[in-house]
């Protein structure tokens, strides 16, 4: 197991049954950046998946399986985290759900659909999962899948008077001195920390440019045929009006929709 799957598993199974309570329970914060965000954008790429064969790769606690099996799909899924993996066979006891990696995917059928909800950016090595998905794929079949945008996620996090910001642009000082903030061209791991039940847990995603992802896309006999910047939906401004108004100005989440040629 790679060192970014090691930490992924050991992150998300620590955090498992904390994690699946703020994506269930009534408007907790998780709501917001999942259920009103990168959800709704992600369903509007799948559309109608009514008797198509899903393989939800990153699977979670089986929220999108969940989902999308109400839909009419027949779904089946894994995850690199036991834990999240016990909690999806509990919510979706009929489902075929496994634990397992992207860089090795531990299915041999062959699928309609690929759904990658927020989880590519713990990959470092996106060739290797794009060439695992184009053995489970049909011909023509849709990989979707959702990520970090990578102009966020080049920010620089600046602290200064006790308080944490993140900076992506120029300033100029009285000296006419331009200080630049963040790093767009730099591919790099990131290290987090979140917090999710009173624990504070480490996380690493990866980094990649806009040129990156396409250049890979391509490469891998795929082609784009859809894409959304995630907006959140009109009720969340209600519900978390600073969120919102973050996120209404800001690009959070990317989309993608890509076809195997």
């Amino acid at each position: 197991m790679k060192s970014e799957e090691k930490i992924a598993a050991r992150s998300y199974n620590l955090m498992a049954e904390g994690y699946h309570n703020t994506r269930t329970k009534e408007f907790p914060q998780g709501w917001f950046y999942n259920e009103l965000l990168e959800m709704p954008a992600t369903l509007k790429l799948l559309r109608n998946v009514k008797g198509k064969r899903i393989l939800d790769m990153g699977c979670g606690s089986g929220i999108y399986a969940k989902l999308l099996t109400k839909k009419g799909a027949k779904v089946k899924g894994f995850d690199i985290s036991k834990e999240m993996i016990k909690i999806a066979k509990k919510e979706n006891s009929k489902l075929d759900l496994r634990v397992g990696s992207g860089y090795k995917i531990p299915f041999n059928e062959k699928f309609d659909i690929v759904l990658s909800s927020l989880v590519m950016h713990y990959f470092k090595d996106w060739n290797k999962v794009f060439k695992q998905v184009k053995k489970v794929l049909k011909k023509d079949g849709i990989f979707v899948f959702s990520t970090g945008n990578p102009i966020m996620e080049c920010r620089e996090l600046i602290k200064e008077k006790n308080q944490k910001r993140k900076l992506l642009g120029t300033i100029k000082t009285k000296g006419k001195k331009i200080n630049v903030f963040g790093n767009y061209f730099k591919e790099r791991k990131i290290n987090e920390d979140w917090v999710i039940d009173g624990k504070r847990i480490k996380f690493s995603y990866y980094h990649i440019t806009y040129e990156t992802i396409i250049k890979t896309i391509i490469k891998n006999g795929f082609e784009i045929i859809d894409y959304k910047d995630a907006y959140p939906i009109a009720k969340a401004k209600k519900l978390f009006p600073k969120d919102y108004a973050a996120c209404s100005k800001l690009p959070f989440f990317t989309i993608w929709k890509v076809r195997l040629k």
